[in-house]
């Protein structure tokens, strides 16, 4: 188990892990599965940067590919032009820390020379030079679960034990990280919800963050406007902000450290009520 840890250090930017904290989605590309297009101009991110940050953020989590199912990749220059005037204009504008979301060593290095102070990879740091890079920056690094990749992971997807197997995933992708120089206390993890998984394994996965948790690695739940959401109420992904809410909750109760989330003023006051009932700390098992 790595020692529990207070703070994160985010290129001179705190995070303070003694409350649940909220990261605001901020996906400048133009098909993302919930806002596609709407921040793809340089100066409307940075507005929604803003909102995000007077919404209540703790971080903004800064992508210009999107990883939705059947989405396809796009190049590095690409990426490059999408993210880096923003996350330059943002780390100017804003004193929140900035996390870019991204699998590509390229972004990652020129992401952390513009101000970002987060690696978040969908990929855990698999691609090759990633992990390297990652390590070079010296940034906390979020590993997330995927079984797949982007464009084929929702075919199908077969779990014995989804929780277990993330599980292990997870660790050992934590074990590489320690292994090529990156500390322990710089590595938060993500159980991966909706990447190369069935609504069964989304829910065992929600239900088991305790276990997740419990190895003493920050973790971060992604479950905002999601489809498992949508095949629990039927509504469309605009319509899923109260499921979006509930499942936030349900995620900070079980040990997440912070959730990643487009409704970020909706969540705030959901977790400031759920603080305010529970202001020594939620009750453990």
């Amino acid at each position: 188990m790595s020692p529990q840890r207070r703070t994160l250090d985010c290129a001179g930017r705190t995070l303070c892990l003694d409350q649940p904290l909220i990261m605001g989605v901020l996906n400048v590309t133009p098909d993302s599965f919930s806002d596609g297009g709407a921040f793809i101009h340089a100066e409307d991110a940075l507005m929604q940067a803003h909102r995000l940050a007077a919404a209540g953020a703790d971080i903004i989590d800064i992508g210009g590919e999107s990883t939705r199912p059947g989405s396809g990749a796009v190049s590095v220059d690409q990426e490059l032009e999408r993210t880096i005037p923003v996350i330059e204009r943002v780390r100017n504008e804003l004193l929140l820390p900035i996390s870019i979301d991204t699998s590509k060593p390229e972004v990652m290095l020129a992401a952390a020379t513009a101000g970002a102070g987060m690696i978040n990879d969908v990929c855990a740091l698999r691609q090759p030079g990633a992990l390297e890079a990652a390590a070079s920056t010296g940034l906390p690094v979020c590993l997330m679960h995927m079984r797949g990749e982007p464009g084929s992971m929702q075919d199908a997807p077969r779990y014995d034990d989804a929780v277990a197997e993330v599980e292990a995933f997870l660790l050992e992708r934590v074990t590489a990280c320690r292994e090529a120089g990156i500390p322990g206390e710089q590595i938060l993890i993500d159980p991966g919800f909706g990447f190369g998984k069935k609504l069964e394994h989304n829910l065992a996965l929600l239900r088991g963050i305790s276990r997740l948790a419990a190895h003493g690695y920050p973790l971060i739940a992604g479950l905002s406007r999601k489809s498992m959401l949508g095949e629990l109420t039927g509504r469309a992904v605009n319509e899923r902000v109260s499921a979006s809410v509930t499942a936030a909750v349900l995620a900070v109760q079980a040990g997440a450290a912070i959730v990643r989330v487009h409704d970020v003023a909706e969540t705030r006051d959901a977790l400031n009520i759920l603080q305010a009932v529970y202001p020594q700390g939620l009750p453990q098992g």
